[in-house]
């Protein structure tokens, strides 16, 4: 199923979501050809990628196309979306481009991979990460593109960079006058809800450009609806012309592993499902002086500095968070902060996913830290603010402030942000 959108779903005033993802009658995707031999036949969920190939490219027909993609874009038999539409005569790819980390992901955080040729296709790979619209828009005129498809994993978290460069693409789009098609994948944590402050404009960066909450409980597909239909105008002058396939079979509730969809590493510090779920809330730790887990075998999951012992973890259990318990755990990163040197500290071990909230915990390791570390100390250049989207965060942690007391403050803005991304959600 497709819908075009210069905003809101247009299907939104009319019928209900249900009827929209149910059948090829209210507008599906019809499958024109069968599953390819070897996929996964007990997969409960189909990827928009899935769902446009089943239909014989139909929105593809006679487009000059570019694809946004990385290894996260795959099949169900974890064959690359960029090797099968080559190999189909009914696809005209012309161009791969490549966010953050890479089209093969070899790249670290912050870093890409140089424009080159894809040895597999001989298809042309540009390098995208950090392209603003202009410059994005001129880089899609010279690939000779007419229609950009988007088909990248994201995690859940407004300051994983990938749904920016989703954002910078209908920019891209609506500046040059393209089409821009966003194929949906799951939110591998759920959509269940919104979690966490919403960026304030005066914070925006490349790890967050529009208000949005830190854990945003969409998935890109939403998100691109949700993009188009104010910040693009705001950016562009108008809306892109913006299509998008969403999946079939996921509902809100769904964790990664209830997909039956293979999990690719969307970035080299993300190697599981786990690993997501706990990284909406301990990235805040690339705000501070420890480390949030980079070089040792659970990034993100094992966290802590030189100088950290049992206290912390004592401290952090005594608060009693949903969901989660935290072990006292000793590592020695390999690589990033403390490379090479044994940092104490904590691993989280999530009992119940469906009673954690990140974004809390993420905050509750920033103020037992402070308390229990006389080390704890914020990057000078004030990086929390940049990944929180709000200076609170830093300013009530060092004020003393419980919390409760820093949750709370952030509830206006979210309760504003889940109205506006209530408008934009295609799943139940």
């Amino acid at each position: 199923m497709r819908h075009s959108s210069g905003g809101r779903p247009p299907y939104a005033r009319n019928v209900t979501r249900r009827q929209v993802l149910g059948t090829a009658a209210s507008g599906a995707l019809v499958c024109s050809a069968a599953p390819p031999a070897g996929a996964a036949a007990a997969a409960r969920v189909r990827t928009g990628f899935d769902r446009l190939a089943e239909s014989g490219y139909a929105l593809l027909d006679g487009a000059r196309t570019g694809v946004v993609t990385n290894p996260t874009g795959v099949t169900a038999d974890v064959r690359h979306v960029v090797d099968v539409m080559h190999a189909d005569r009914r696809v005209d790819l012309r161009a791969v481009f490549g966010p953050e980390h890479g089209f093969r992901g070899t790249a670290q955080a912050g870093g890409s991979e140089t424009t080159g040729t894809d040895p597999a296709t001989g298809l042309p790979v540009h390098d995208v990460h950090g392209l603003r619209g202009r410059e994005l828009a001129a880089l899609f005129g010279r690939a000779g593109v007419d229609t950009v498809l988007f088909d990248v994993q994201d995690v859940g978290a407004r300051f994983y960079t990938y749904v920016w460069t989703l954002y910078e693409c209908l920019v891209a789009a609506a500046l040059a006058g393209l089409r821009i098609v966003v194929l949906d994948r799951p939110n591998p944590v759920t959509g269940r809800g919104a979690y966490g402050p919403v960026l304030e404009r005066s914070l925006a960066s490349g790890v967050g450009c529009e208000p949005i909450a830190q854990a945003h409980g969409m998935t890109v597909a939403e998100l691109a609806l949700l993009f188009n239909a104010d910040a693009v105008p705001r950016s562009a002058g108008r809306a892109a012309r913006l299509e998008t396939v969403p999946m079939s079979g996921w509902r809100r509730t769904l964790f990664f592993a209830d997909t039956g969809l293979p999990w690719v590493p969307p970035s080299p510090n993300v190697p599981t499902p786990d690993t997501a779920l706990a990284y909406a809330g301990t990235c805040l730790l690339e705000g501070t002086t420890l480390s949030e887990g980079r070089g040792t075998t659970r990034p993100f999951e094992i966290v802590g500095a030189e100088g950290i012992d049992h206290r912390w973890a004592a401290a952090l259990n005594a608060l009693d968070l949903p969901g989660v318990r935290f072990r006292e755990a000793y590592a020695v990163p390999v690589f990033s902060k403390f490379q090479g040197r044994t940092i104490g500290g904590v691993q989280l071990h999530v009992h119940d996913r469906r009673a954690y909230d990140p974004v809390r915990t993420g905050v509750a390791l920033l103020v037992t830290a402070r308390r229990v570390w006389p080390g704890f100390a914020w990057r000078p250049d004030r990086w929390i603010d940049r990944l929180a989207g709000t200076a609170a965060v830093r300013t009530m942690t060092d004020a003393g402030a419980s919390v409760d007391d820093i949750v709370q403050a952030w509830q206006p803005g979210l309760e504003a942000f889940r109205a506006t991304r209530g408008e934009h959600l295609l799943y139940d």
